[in-house]
């Protein structure tokens, strides 16, 4: 399991994502912009937003850094711009990782599947802190 740390930015993640490789010398991303995903009609995406970074992610000196664009449509603010990932190839000990972080908190995702993890949630626990809890094959 690993706690990673998550960067979101307000349409400049591309940018942002550069000049962090350029910076720590890593290899270039895979990036999946949001026009990449399954489209769901009960969550439209905006016109002109399809090629906001969705997900990509560095290795920095041994670390995963993740970044994304913030969802189209959604409140960019700093402070909530950071988020912490719980990446694990153990379903049961994500599940109960989020119901004890979601005790007294608030739930922005109930643990779901989703074309991208078998088992993803988010929310923000007691304390302000934002989680994104996601199952991963091989995870570190």
């Amino acid at each position: 399991m690993a706690v990673e740390v998550y960067l979101i930015f307000n349409g400049n993640c591309r940018e942002a994502v550069a000049f962090y490789e350029q910076v720590f010398h890593t290899e270039k991303p895979e990036i999946m912009t949001f026009g990449d995903a399954p489209r769901d009609p009960n969550h439209p995406l905006p016109e002109g937003t399809e090629n906001l970074v969705m997900h990509t992610r560095l290795s920095i000196w041994g670390s995963t850094v993740m970044f994304s664009d913030t969802f189209p449509g959604s409140p960019y603010t700093i402070g909530n711009n950071v988020t912490l990932a719980v990446v694990s190839d153990d379903e049961a000990q994500l599940r109960q990782a989020y119901e004890g972080l979601k005790e007294g908190g608030k739930v922005t995702m109930e643990l779901q599947e989703t074309f991208f993890s078998k088992c993803y949630g988010s929310l923000t626990d007691k304390f302000g802190i934002e989680w994104q809890i996601s199952h991963e094959e091989k995870a570190k």
